[in-house]
């Protein structure tokens, strides 16, 4: 239910996203007509082509990381009903509730850092290999420092109130189980911490997303090939019961929160090197 709601309201966002799209390219091409300026702006195959160079990127990026997350949670549902409902639950919370705010975040901020990027490039022209300044780098990157600090202010205390009290309630409302609760209490305590660092991650990711795509798929690829699937396959091949699953499911899940931290981090620091030192070589402006 809760990923065919996500699926529906995703679609209904870009379908309204696209209709409007739509609505103001053809509003400013009778403008321009009625302007006496006769360039054509509406929307053709070869504009599509340059907005889907972006998207495809982010398909391949979300195709790879849901393979290895769907192949850990065939592992997870084979530890019985009682965990498999646990973790559930706990990403119902995690994800469905407390995770919002982080996600409007990070809308924000690819809004706000792809508006200033366009700005600077525009600024250069067609220049390849632009160099930019720090005050101008600043710029770009400040909405994603910002979002940052909000996060933080949101997540802290939430991680604090929801170990402490509400993480075993709130699991006994949705799952009416004492076992069920007092083991995503459990699951909640151990790696609810670890959201803290994927909240940064999140925004400081989207300086790339909102920039260099690829670059974005990048520091996916390192994450996910370098934690996520070797401890996917040790969790595969380690015969696991259901009284030490957590131990290693925390491990893999929480782990790859931090190391993905820390791998977007360094990515971020060579995109600022590279545009500072005027090494990156940008993509044609159509």
């Amino acid at each position: 239910m809760q990923a065919a709601t996500q699926l529906a309201c995703n679609m209904a966002a870009a379908l309204f996203g696209l209709a409007y799209f739509c609505f103001v390219t053809f509003r400013t091409d009778r403008q321009r007509v009625m302007t006496h300026q006769y360039d054509l702006v509406r929307p053709s195959l070869a504009c599509l082509k340059t907005l889907a160079r972006p998207g495809a990127l982010t398909f391949a990026e979300s195709a790879i990381r849901n393979a290895l997350y769907l192949w850990l949670v065939n592992g997870i549902v084979a530890m019985g009903s009682d965990y498999a409902t646990a973790w559930g639950v706990f990403s119902s919370i995690r994800w469905g509730l407390i995770m919002v705010p982080v996600q409007a975040l990070e809308a924000t901020t690819l809004a706000f850092i792809g508006h200033s990027w366009g700005e600077w490039r525009k600024e250069t022209g067609t220049e390849r290999r632009p160099r930019a300044s720090r005050y101008k780098l600043y710029e770009i990157i400040r909405p994603a420092l910002w979002s940052c600090l909000i996060a933080l202010a949101i997540e802290i205390p939430l991680c604090i109130f929801m170990s402490e009290y509400g993480a075993r309630r709130f699991a006994f409302y949705l799952s009416e189980s004492q076992t069920v609760s007092q083991i995503t209490a459990k699951m909640w305590r151990t790696i609810d911490w670890c959201y803290i660092f994927y909240a940064l991650s999140t925004q400081l990711a989207a300086i790339l997303l909102a920039t260099r795509p690829r670059w974005y798929l990048y520091q996916s690829l390192i994450s996910n090939l370098l934690w996520v699937m070797p401890w996917a396959i040790v969790v595969s091949k380690a015969h696991i019961t259901p009284e030490d699953a957590w131990t290693y499911h925390s491990i893999v899940f929480g782990g790859s929160l931090v190391f993905s931290f820390f791998d977007v981090l360094v990515v971020d620091l060579v995109w600022a090197w590279a545009l500072l030192r005027g090494k990156m070589r940008l993509p044609a402006i159509y």
